[in-house]
């Protein structure tokens, strides 16, 4: 059968698509990070408890955490233009839809859409990408794009506390309309033809049930750890699903998973690992730091902000450079160097006691944002690039899901130690010392977690020209 891949196709803008995938991966992280900062205000808007109010964000992270994987195989199937311009359409009408919500029960159904139509995107726009611009110049092209994901996690919390101030918080919704509707309409227009990777084949129906119910369980499990006696057995129940599901999806013809390129093609295989452990290593940082400097060092959420932003700023501003570098030299060697650079960050941060300076934790902070721009875009190519172009759909929305999945690692990892060390007490200057030993403990795992992570990218080094040389 031929692919979709060998027909002639009117020449496409590289710029184009560049700047509509930029959009949509700005867009997908800048909702979540403005949403975290409006819901006290969303909150009194609605008479919303705190569980409500925590299903705002879960919802919407389950909801792009659960359909990845099924949408880039459908969209390797069905035309991956076709989804993704479904999932732009889905989020701008949900995101029209969210401020006139009648109350937050509804509020939380629309959001668990427009995390549908985030999804969409995701899964795809990587691929697309990844189909249209040069193989030469495409390390490039990833540094612009991860760049506007930070950019997005960095200006979230500050434009919404501008707009919530000024405004009211229905315009975080209403401003993010004509970004996106810009990405739908050149989408539309300039970005001609299709990508059907594996065009004909068959959709996987029940793995992409029995995957879906195992992630359900295994997040729904996890976020419950500390309140319900029922969530250790639910989050036993996903990984077992989960392991079910690597059987089913081995055995299957067409899967949404392909085991057998994981197993076949290490490159792939570790650069997916490395991805989800250097997200699990990293991504309490934030967190730690948040509280640390707020309740431990008595400065002002504002302040905090001002201070926190300085990693994804350096993130957003090196990104792209980092993409250049991996268009001349190993891409898995920069990332192995970058993930070295955040072990380093992390080992230094589990020293920072309660007297510590206001500059330590600005060099932590530079640290993590030089590793992760080195990590991040020189990974996403090595990922792409150890795929042949059938594979584009799957290889985009795995290596989303593994990023999502390290997040939910290092919640998970961070809860545990908090109950194991705090209890059910608050955090305050009183159980300063209980939190203390936590964020150490947490970034001394956080530090071994990253050095393990280097095992598994400098093991992929030698096979990188392999696979990718073969597009």
């Amino acid at each position: 059968m031929k692919s979709s891949l060998n027909k002639p196709r009117p020449p496409i803008s590289s710029g184009h698509t560049i700047f509509i995938v930029s959009s949509v991966q700005f867009l997908a992280p800048f909702m979540m990070s403005a949403v975290g900062v409006a819901l006290p205000t969303i909150g009194r808007f609605f008479g919303a408890s705190a569980v409500s109010l925590a299903l705002v964000e879960m919802v919407y992270i389950l909801a792009v955490t659960l359909f990845l994987l099924p949408l880039g195989r459908l969209a390797d199937i069905t035309g991956r233009k076709k989804i993704f311009v479904s999932g732009v359409g889905l989020f701008v009408l949900a995101t029209i839809l969210l401020p006139f919500s009648p109350s937050i029960a509804v509020f939380i159904a629309i959001r668990f859409l427009q995390g549908i139509g985030v999804s969409c995107t995701v899964s795809t726009s990587v691929a697309i990408l990844s189909s249209v611009v040069p193989k030469e110049t495409r390390g490039k092209a990833m540094g612009i794009i991860v760049a506007c994901v930070y950019l997005g996690l960095s200006a979230g919390p500050t434009l919404a506390g501008f707009m919530i101030a000024w405004m009211g918080w229905q315009w975080i919704f209403f401003a993010t309309v004509p970004l996106a509707m810009a990405a739908l309409i050149l989408t539309l227009t300039q970005l001609k033809g299709e990508w059907k990777g594996a065009e004909g084949e068959s959709f996987d129906w029940l793995g992409s049930l029995i995957y879906m119910t195992a992630l359900s369980c295994l997040i729904v499990g996890v976020s419950h750890l500390e309140s319900e006696t029922w969530a250790p057995g639910l989050m036993v129940a996903g990984v077992v699903c989960l392991a079910g599901f690597s059987v089913f999806e081995y055995r299957h013809p067409s899967p949404i998973l392909d085991i057998r390129l994981l197993l076949g093609n290490r490159v792939f295989a570790f650069s997916n690992i490395a991805t989800w452990i250097n997200y699990a290593a990293s991504f309490g940082l934030t967190f730690f730091f948040s509280l640390y400097l707020q309740v431990i060092k008595g400065m002002s959420a504002q302040t905090t902000g001002f201070v926190l932003i300085v990693q994804p700023v350096i993130q957003a501003a090196l990104s792209p450079l980092s993409g250049t570098l991996s268009d001349r030299i190993s891409p898995s060697k920069l990332s192995t160097a970058g993930m070295a650079i955040c072990a380093a960050g992390l080992g230094f941060a589990a020293f920072l006691g309660q007297e510590a300076q206001i500059w330590q934790v600005l060099t932590v902070l530079v640290i993590m944002g030089l590793g992760f721009a080195a990590f991040s875009t020189p990974n996403m190519t090595t990922v792409m690039g150890s795929v042949r172009p059938k594979h584009y759909g799957i290889a985009s929305s795995l290596v989303a899901t593994m990023r999502s999945i390290g997040m939910l690692t290092a919640m998970t990892i961070t809860t545990l130690l908090l109950s194991m060390f705090m209890g059910n007490a608050e955090v305050s200057t009183a159980t300063a010392p209980g939190f203390l030993k936590t964020m150490h403990t947490a970034f001394i795992i956080f530090a071994v977690l990253s050095l393990v992570g280097i095992i598994f990218s400098m093991a992929r080094v030698e096979q990188t020209k392999g696979p990718a040389s073969k597009q």
